[in-house]
């Protein structure tokens, strides 16, 4: 799944704008980011890792890796 697909599905769940988004984490990590920074990078597909794991957080989340179930 593109990471502009999962960004869009946790914000619905947690039913926050990008907006509320970059403002938590300007506060936690006191820095001043915008939002059509953080926009922009999502849609282009450049959003790093680090970036994605940090949304995660201030949204009450994890990112978490599992194995896929073998088919044999």
């Amino acid at each position: 799944m593109p990471v502009k697909e999962a960004v869009k599905i946790l914000l619905a769940k947690c039913d926050v704008t990008l907006t509320e988004v970059v403002k938590r984490l300007n506060e936690k990590h006191n820095r001043s980011d915008t939002v059509q920074n953080l926009s922009k990078k999502i849609n282009n597909g450049t959003l790093r890792y680090n970036k994605a794991e940090e949304i995660a957080e201030v949204l009450g989340y994890v990112i978490e890796w599992i194995p896929k179930k073998s088919s044999t």
